[in-house]
């Protein structure tokens, strides 16, 4: 009887064998070249993130290239404190300002000087406008007797709180030339020093190292100077209390220097 023949055992096709260790040496490529792209970032919270992803999808256990490509844990802790810190004290600052707004707006109010004051919380800080008639004559820089309305408030607001202050004065297109003043430079800052040492000696717990004063003329105008109306929004002192923190969304809250008040 015939013996029956064996079947041939099965060959795996060499063509396939290279696979496996392909499709894992791409995935640690791609690891690799995330990973270089997230060192190259100055984003340190999201280069803690991304370090524990990896770790997490690449290490069983044992030590990790990724665990020193990022802070540790106790770092991202800290920059984590930090950065909540940093939200709460811009937050607080401006509900302080917020306050002193609210306070000198009600003021303004009972007092019905709208014609005359304006306050404007803006990005650099809280804003107060006071016209040149409640606190000086035309081309001069002697304060009226109406000052004593607005000085008195404006100290106080200014005492409660720790934030630096800018007094700029302002002019009208209007040229003004006489021994005192040989330009709407010389007259408007001259105003502005003039009603900060009126704030300073009307109340003694301001701190001087708090303030500056300069004078802006003509150049950053409010409104046109081509109507009577327009000249005189333009013809005022400014009181900037500025901001200790700022907020960039691209960079979170960070102190505010003196350059960044006075050159805007």
């Amino acid at each position: 009887m015939a013996k029956k023949k064996r079947p041939a055992p099965h060959e795996e096709e060499a063509g396939e064998a290279w696979l496996l260790p392909y499709s894992d040496l791409m995935t640690l490529l791609l690891a690799l070249f995330i990973s270089l792209f997230a060192i190259s970032q100055t984003d340190q919270t999201k280069m803690a993130q991304m370090a524990q992803a990896f770790s997490a999808a690449f290490n069983m256990g044992g030590p990790s290239f990724f665990d020193q490509a990022g802070p540790s844990v106790s770092q991202q802790r800290e920059l984590m404190s930090d950065e909540d810190q940093g939200n709460q004290a811009y937050l607080a600052e401006n509900q302080t300002l917020e306050k002193i707004q609210k306070e000198m707006e009600e003021y303004i109010r009972q007092n019905n000087l709208q014609d005359e004051l304006s306050t404007q919380l803006e990005e650099e800080g809280l804003m107060i406008r006071i016209k040149e008639r409640a606190l000086f004559p035309s081309g001069s820089a002697d304060l009226v007797p109406e000052s004593e309305r607005i000085g008195p408030i404006v100290a106080g607001l200014l005492a409660s709180i720790p934030e630096r202050v800018l007094i700029s004065g302002h002019t009208d297109t209007d040229p003004i030339s006489t021994a005192e003043f040989p330009s709407n430079w010389e007259l408007s800052s001259v105003r502005a020093m003039t009603f900060m040492k009126y704030l300073l000696s009307i109340n003694n717990k301001l701190n001087p190292a708090r303030f500056s004063a300069i004078g802006y003329g003509e150049y950053r105008p409010i409104a046109k100077n081509d109507t009577d109306e327009g000249k005189q929004m333009n013809r005022r002192v400014e009181i900037l209390i500025a901001r200790s923190l700022r907020f960039n969304p691209n960079e979170g809250v960070s102190k505010a220097s003196e350059a960044d008040v006075v050159v805007k």
